[in-house]
């Protein structure tokens, strides 16, 4: 898929849009996406805008027309030592002037007031993304992909995976996925590749 000559490549980031059903969550159970915990390393600026592009798509097809995008960092001011906060800063500001579009982005926000409407509010922290995150974009493919595999192997959520920005479905489930998880990233891909 990577090599050039494949046909696959568009051009754009190819990225892991890791989806995951949030159950026993106070209200109702709700869909979520990790990203990129699979192919970005450490992201710039520029792959982070393509990150969350692609993973709009996702959320797009999955029937949420205007997903909530969280930007993530340890901490949820601004601190010039830290680029991972002055990037959620721009994202959020691109994403005001219409440069990012088909979402609503606001970051820096930690985790815990990302997905916590309590955290964010015993915080005072106002926001439309703050408590109601439905896309968390990671500074880094560590902190993504060590928070996806916890979320399967502490907490026993759902998953599917979607790999973004070729030009068809690229089905690639890590090697410990359940049955369950390869059936329902086919079944996403699936959907993918009718609304795309």
């Amino acid at each position: 898929m990577l090599k050039q000559e494949s046909g696959l490549r568009t051009g754009n980031l190819i990225s892991d849009a890791f989806v995951f059903e949030w159950q026993n969550r106070p209200l109702e159970n709700k869909l979520m996406i990790i990203t990129d915990g699979g192919f970005t390393l450490a992201p710039d600026l520029n792959q982070k805008v393509q990150l969350i592009d692609n993973a709009v798509k996702v959320m797009h097809a999955l029937g949420n027309s205007n997903p909530k995008v969280a930007v993530l960092s340890a901490v949820e001011t601004v601190n010039p030592a830290l680029q991972s906060t002055i990037d959620a800063a721009v994202l959020t500001k691109m994403n005001e002037r219409g440069q990012i579009k088909g979402c609503i982005i606001d970051g820096p926000l930690a985790l815990d007031n990302a997905i916590s409407p309590e955290s964010a509010e015993m915080k005072g922290i106002k926001s439309p993304v703050a408590g109601q995150a439905d896309i968390l974009l990671f500074p880094d493919i560590q902190s993504a992909n060590i928070t996806a595999k916890g979320t399967t192997y502490f907490s026993n959520f759902r998953l599917a995976h979607a790999t973004m920005g070729a030009k068809a479905p690229v089905l690639i489930p890590s090697r410990s996925d359940t049955k369950d998880a390869k059936l329902l990233t086919i079944a996403l891909n699936v959907i993918l590749s009718t609304s795309l």
